[in-house]
């Protein structure tokens, strides 16, 4: 076979010169401007940085500078970290198996150096000079030279891609540069309150968020970033189980978002973009958010370093766990577990209080523990028992009864009774045919009466098929599928799963399985779509929930159909009965499409409204 060179020798293989070995890992590593910034910000961390300050120009086409606080370089490692695969983070393959350091390969300087022009000025801690080099693609590192500085390193890239015009042609826009680049700032920000940020883009300031002392600074860093729209209608939780712990904010359901622009997900700090926790996110989500919507949250998982490998990518974007199933069950079922109790009276109705003015910024979030005491009677005795107790004639109205200083009054039998046990409060009226009116301790609850019959008689039709088997309908004519070697090797792994989901499946050759029976609810859904998915996820995640999916859309439209209509008028006692369900319905809060099923006015709004006071 012929060579590149015309000749019937095997080619010779060379020693790359270092410049090129460096702008061929540059090619991994410098995407564009924001990949720079990723990398300069998780050095100065790493280095301990308490301050950094990122400097910008013109989108970091022309310049980008980060200067921090940290340790510093010695003088004499200063050259030393423009060589490729130098680094002070790892030493042996120990280190490498136990990474808790954002870099660690050494490649980052040099490839930067190799498609820019690089200087590196530091002063390290305990030395009385700072040093200073000048990299412009050489092939020898250079000589470091005295300069002014205070302890702590800036490093300033300039002219990106000067060298390889090639790779510049595909860079974008200022403006879109920019954006990226102030995404890479607030994903590190995010991840370290307990360093002060500042963030300037061509002589303006543009970002500052103070280093966080305490809970109070945390929340606001996350405020100052994700903005109170977020602040006030988000979740936090805190789940430890064994050596796994995830921590951080996520949204309600009836806040959602059209795009993945407010979700940032950090494994042991570092951010990542992960497809098995996004997945596991989704899945917590899936029951309580249109599938077209994205939930908005700031999650943190931590763990061992030696269960998860970030050396599988050259950016560090993702990571590999040892137990991927364990890691994505903990998450999704955490999340899933407060998700379901997003219903009136089981959480604080404000995520955070206001401390002091608007002009200190600073906001106490309240944790939403999800708890709330079992009723001390059934859903079904307090819809049959509320007329009789409240509402019959000659008894006293609890919306009329007054009471003493704690809000405290009788029913006509003695029974202590206060706004405060029932979240939602009592009905006063109906509003077009659509909307109830309710007072409660707050105020004023208006309540969408046909978004909340839906959720709640969803919520009992899922209920009822978790306490019965699915009824099995066997084809007429066995449906015959083929497939590939692996989904074949996946379908005789699962024949029992199948068969625990309400399917009979069995394989028939090497290359094709028949299908004998489907579960009733599916009889007229497209099976073998169907099946290929669930061995598509099995595949991916190690699990399925298409069927579940499948199933709940059903049960869905069936809630839909079966709920109260608009127009429709109810008697006071039904009003007050549809309150008592969703204060014990799961996920009440919102209907099964995601939209609130009920709001709440406070005193202090409606006073705002209408200007008493001012």
């Amino acid at each position: 076979m012929e060579n590149s060179g015309g000749t019937n020798q095997a080619p010779r293989i060379r020693q790359l010169p270092n410049q090129l070995v460096n702008q061929i890992a540059a090619g991994e590593i410098v995407e564009r401007p924001a990949s720079i910034l990723k990398e300069l910000l998780e050095n100065s961390l790493d280095a301990g940085a308490r301050q950094i300050v990122v400097e910008l120009e013109h989108g970091g086409l022309r310049r980008i500078s980060v200067r921090d606080d940290g340790h510093g370089i010695r003088q004499d490692c200063l050259a030393l970290a423009m060589g490729r695969h130098a680094t002070s983070k790892i030493r042996n393959q120990n280190d490498l198996l136990n990474v808790m350091t954002m870099g660690f390969r050494g490649e980052a300087l040099p490839s930067m150096g190799s498609v820019s022009r690089m200087t590196i000025t530091s002063r390290a801690r305990g030395s009385e000079y700072a040093w200073k080099i000048l990299y412009e693609s050489n092939e020898d590192l250079p000589t470091p030279e005295p300069a002014a500085h205070p302890q702590g390193t800036s490093i300033e890239i300039c002219d990106l891609f000067y060298n390889t015009p090639a790779r510049r042609k595909f860079l974008r826009t200022e403006k879109t540069e920019y954006k990226h680049l102030d995404r890479r700032f607030i994903e590190q920000a995010l991840a370290r309150p307990d360093v002060g940020f500042r963030l300037f883009h061509d002589g303006r300031a543009v970002r500052s968020m103070e280093a966080a002392e305490d809970e109070a600074g945390r929340n606001k860093r996350v405020f100052d970033v994700l903005g109170k729209d977020f602040i006030e209608n988000c979740l936090f939780i805190d789940q430890q189980t064994g050596d796994l712990h995830v921590h951080g904010w996520f949204s309600q359901p009836t806040y959602s978002r059209s795009q993945r622009d407010q979700q940032f997900f950090y494994v042991n700090r570092r951010y990542v973009r992960d497809k098995l926790l996004m997945h596991a996110v989704t899945q917590a989500y899936r029951d309580v958010l249109h599938h077209q919507r994205q939930p908005a949250f700031v999650l943190f998982l931590d763990l061992p370093p030696n269960q998860v490998d970030v050396n599988v990518h050259p950016g560090k974007h993702e990571v590999r766990f040892r137990e991927d199933r364990q890691i994505h069950g903990f998450i999704s079922q955490s999340l899933k577990k407060m998700l379901t109790d997003t219903r009136p009276g089981a959480m604080p109705a404000n995520p955070f209080s206001e401390t002091s003015t608007e002009n200190s910024g600073t906001f106490l979030f309240a944790q939403r523990h999800v708890e709330m005491a079992a009723a001390p009677y059934s859903v079904q005795e307090q819809m049959t028992g509320l007329g009789k107790l409240y509402f019959a004639e000659g008894n006293i109205d609890p919306t009329e009864a007054g009471g003493d200083e704690q809000g405290v009054a009788k029913d006509q039998q003695g029974n202590d009774f206060s706004l405060s046990d029932f979240p939602l409060g009592f009905a006063l009226a109906q509003l077009q045919g659509i909307y109830i009116l309710a007072e409660n301790e707050n105020g004023l609850v208006i309540v969408d009466m046909h978004a909340a019959y839906e959720r709640i008689r969803y919520e009992k039709l899922k209920s009822q098929l978790d306490k019965e088997p699915l009824a099995r309908q066997p084809l007429l004519v066995p449906v015959h599928l083929a497939l590939s070697q692996e989904e074949i090797s996946l379908a005789e792994l699962n024949i029992s799963y199948f068969n625990k989901i309400g399917f009979e499946v069995d394989v028939i050759t090497e290359t094709s399985i028949v299908i004998r029976s489907v579960p009733e609810m599916l009889a007229r859904v497209d099976i073998p779509s169907l099946i290929r998915d669930i061995l598509s996820d099995l595949a991916e995640h190690g699990r399925s929930s298409r069927m579940e999916d499948r199933i709940n859309e059903i049960l869905s439209t069936m809630a839909c159909h079966g709920s109260v209509r608009a127009n429709r008028l109810l008697t006071r006692e039904e009003m007050n009965a549809l309150l008592r369900e969703m204060e014990q319905t799961e996920r009440s809060n919102q209907c099964n499409h995601g939209r609130p099923t009920w709001k709440q006015l406070t005193i202090r709004e409606l006073d705002k409204m209408f200007m008493r006071g001012q």
